[in-house]
């Protein structure tokens, strides 16, 4: 399903002109500026829906994680499950922590260095995986403009609300920006996308998040990304670097709390969606670094000896006090060896920048003609 801007967002913008001085009534010339902007607003967005949250036999056919991962000793769960509208604000609180060096690192990195990724990559669609806030993607847009290329932005993100209002504020911002905006997992996303109305097209994978994937997964998702591209389009990768355990362990535990209210909110989301009980009150948020595998594991820990039901999914799930659901990896790469399994999959590292620190990696990969 796609869907445009609802119509009564425009009722409550066009409620909103002041009045003309010395006159009774609307400004005639500012109502018909904002009614222009809203029908060209309308023509330059597009929301599909590739998945339905609200389904339950949808719900039900997608649960198949949750109910093999809960099933299993040790527990575990898939980081999507973070991420509804709630889990993404969380996590966009999180990218503004004193602790969390990714996000300002990474950004730093595009603010030197995207006007090189648009000459590199010359027009290109901008398809962008979790794409969030799109906060970083602005400093990609701006290049792109700058360098008097077309803007074409395809977000993609399981998080319908954040999806929406993040692409009214870009197209708010951008007055010739377009948007097709996919509510959809990667997976299936990747699947469906269609070809690029630019020259070419560049995939996004930012953030760390190919962190969160364990090697086989890896392998699989790069595999994905070769197949979603045609021959010489790119694909835009961000990769966490290794680092003292020191730094990597406080980003994770930060001082306030949100990381941990992020986590327990994924509890959350599984009650609201499957119908369940658990008490966030009765599970805490335990996160360290495995230095011999070289990730941040992230648990949720239950605090007692306790039964929690998914109703909807018809499942009972024992806990024993102490036992955990391994709730999300973050992998530290070490970026000669990315490359390698990069270009073994097709996609070709043809730049790649870091900070000074050497604490983050921002790949561009370009994928092989044959």
């Amino acid at each position: 399903m796609a869907f445009g801007l609802p119509a009564d967002g425009f009722y409550e913008s066009f409620m909103q002109f002041p009045k003309s001085s010395g006159s009774t009534g609307f400004s005639q010339s500012k109502i018909g500026d904002r009614l222009s902007s809203q029908y060209n607003l309308e023509e330059r967005l597009q929301i599909e829906y590739l998945i339905d949250p609200v389904n339950a036999q949808t719900n039900l056919e997608s649960a198949q994680d949750v109910i093999s991962g809960l099933s299993q000793t040790p527990k575990s769960l898939p980081p999507r499950y973070f991420y509804d509208d709630r889990g993404s604000q969380l996590f966009e609180q999180i990218c503004e922590l004193p602790e969390y060096y990714l996000t300002r690192t990474e950004a730093a990195i595009f603010q030197e260095y995207a006007g090189a990724i648009a000459q590199l990559t010359g027009a290109c669609e901008i398809v962008e995986l979790g794409s969030g806030s799109s906060s970083k993607t602005r400093l990609l847009l701006d290049a792109y403009q700058q360098q008097g290329y077309p803007l074409r932005y395809l977000p993609i993100d399981v998080s319908a609300g954040i999806l929406e209002s993040s692409a009214r504020t870009l197209l708010a911002d951008y007055s010739s920006l377009k948007i097709h905006g996919l509510v959809s997992t990667y997976e299936l996303a990747l699947e469906r996308l269609s070809p690029a109305p630019l020259p070419t097209r560049m995939i996004c994978f930012i953030g760390s998040t190919l962190g969160n994937l364990n090697p086989d997964e890896c392998h699989v998702f790069f595999s994905q990304i070769t197949q979603a591209l045609q021959p010489g389009e790119y694909f835009l990768l961000g990769i966490d670097l290794q680092k003292p355990k020191g730094l990597l362990e406080a980003a994770y535990n930060d001082s306030q709390g949100v990381t941990a209210a992020f986590n327990l909110n994924m509890l959350s989301h599984l009650n609201q969606r499957f119908g369940g009980n658990f008490d966030l009150n009765q599970f805490e948020h335990w996160s360290f670094y495995n230095e011999s595998l070289h990730q941040i594991e992230m648990h949720l820990r239950s605090l007692k000896a306790q039964t929690v039901e998914l109703q909807d999914l018809g499942m009972a799930i024992a806990f024993q006090p102490g036992e955990t659901i391994l709730s999300e990896i973050s992998r530290k790469f070490d970026l000669t060896q990315i490359q390698q399994e990069l270009s073994a999959k097709g996609l070709q590292p043809i730049q790649t920048w870091t900070d000074l620190n050497q604490w983050f990696g921002l790949l561009l990969c370009q994928r092989h003609n044959s």
